[in-house]
Parts: structure tokens; C-alpha cells; sequence
């Protein structure tokens, strides 16, 4: 019976670690570099692009940052809000087919911005925000390859497009493009608020169908309070 009770508590730590070692390398495969939100709609303007990097290496630290914007679907009018120890570098290019705007003919656009100066320790992660002020409407995605670079000389290429059902095993940060409105809110955003208002819509209906059944009520309650004062008083006489 003893044998059987420590047979069973090794079969148990066994599993635990079991459990434990597959969590830990599922959470080590998910840490890739993401954009985020994960979707806006074609043409969307003035909105802000989040890149979330988050640091893999329990030795080292992450000291820059090289994310690549697509300049076959160029991103319009990029600005990088300020970052606390970072320095951002904004890299344009010629765009071999120029873009036509409101404001004019757009001829080059943002290739590459290269954060440098911080440091992400491990265990930790940093967002950089991005703004812009116009997404393409002639593409369904966008593709921002990326490059990590750590304190001791490593560098992770997050450059593999997604092919098929499986993530690559260093997968680029990919923002999917919507039809819909081209509003700066990403499409997530526009579906809450469409949610929000026909919820609305349905409380203010139910509202007033509420007020219209009280109301019917009250003067129900006040006829027959008025019919059986004249029928006591009827009676009385």
C-alpha cells in the first residue's frame, strides 16, 4: 500500500512538471513581437499602430528595435510619439508608384523606424506607438517585418508571413485590413460601439414601452377608483 501512495505521488510530480514545462513553452512561443489592434479598416485615417515587444531572454536585454513598413502599400503621414529612453529614428523611401491624396501626390513614405537607447529587461515588454495618417485601401493586410536586437549581440528576425493555418515559428507582426468604415477606430472599436448603441437603441424601446404600460395602468386605476366612488355613493343614497 506505501508503495503504491509514493508510486502515485511520482506519477503526480511527474505530471505537474509535465504540465508545467508545456505552459512555459507555450508562453516562450506566444512572446513574438505583435502590432496591435489587430485590424483597421482600408483607408482608415489618423490612428495609432501599437508594436508590443516583449523580451525572450533571461540574460540579456533588448537595446533595439527595427520595425519595416511596406512601401508597396505605404502608411501615410507616420509620426512616433516619444518614447522614455528611447530614441526613434523615422526612415523614408521613393514609392515606385506615387499615391494621390486630398492634399497632393504623396512620392515617398516611411520604410523603416529603428528604436535604439532603451533597454527591455527580461521578463518585460515595451509599446511603441505609432501614428499615422492614412492606411492603403488596395490591400487586404499589412506586414511589418521586424528585427530584436539583445544586449549580447542576438538578433530574432520576426519575418515570416503567415502561410495556412500554422504560425510560423518567428511570425512578423500582421495588421488585417477590413472594409467598413474608414474612420481612425479599428474595426474592433466600431463593432463595440455598434454593439453599445443597438443595445442602447433596445433599453431606451423597452423604456418607453415600459412608461406607455404604466401609464395605461395609472388611468386604468384612476377610472375604477372614479366608478366605485359612484357607485358608494349610489348606494348611499
Amino acid at each position: 500500500m506505501a508503495m503504491s501512495r509514493c508510486t502515485l505521488r511520482r506519477a503526480g510530480a511527474v505530471a505537474a512538471l509535465a504540465a508545467t514545462t508545456v505552459l512555459l513553452a507555450a508562453g516562450a512561443a506566444s512572446a513574438h513581437v505583435t502590432v496591435h489592434p489587430e485590424s483597421y479598416a482600408k483607408g482608415a485615417t489618423d490612428g495609432v499602430l501599437t508594436f508590443r515587444v516583449p523580451n525572450e531572454e533571461d540574460s540579456a536585454s533588448t537595446t533595439k528595435v527595427q520595425v519595416f513598413l511596406p512601401t508597396d502599400h505605404p502608411v501615410l503621414g507616420v509620426l512616433v510619439h516619444p518614447q522614455d529612453g528611447w530614441t526613434a529614428k523615422v526612415t523614408t523611401a521613393k514609392l515606385r508608384t506615387p499615391v494621390k491624396t486630398d492634399d497632393g501626390t504623396i512620392t515617398e513614405a516611411a520604410s523603416e523606424i529603428t528604436f535604439t537607447g532603451g533597454r527591455i529587461g527580461a521578463g518585460q515588454y515595451e509599446d511603441f506607438n505609432v501614428a499615422f495618417g492614412q492606411l492603403p485601401d488596395d490591400t487586404g493586410q499589412l506586414v511589418f517585418k521586424t528585427l530584436q536586437t539583445y544586449s549580447d549581440g542576438k538578433v530574432v528576425r520576426w519575418i515570416e508571413e503567415p502561410a495556412g493555418g500554422d504560425e510560423p515559428e518567428n511570425p512578423a507582426p500582421v495588421l488585417k485590413l477590413t472594409a467598413g468604415d474608414a474612420s481612425g477606430a479599428p474595426a474592433s472599436a466600431r463593432t463595440a460601439t455598434a454593439t453599445t448603441a443597438k443595445a442602447a437603441g433596445v433599453s431606451d424601446s423597452t423604456a418607453r414601452g415600459l412608461g406607455i404600460a404604466g401609464l395605461v395602468v395609472g388611468v386604468l386605476g384612476l377610472a375604477a377608483a372614479a366608478f366605485a366612488l359612484v357607485r358608494s355613493r349610489g348606494v348611499r343614497s
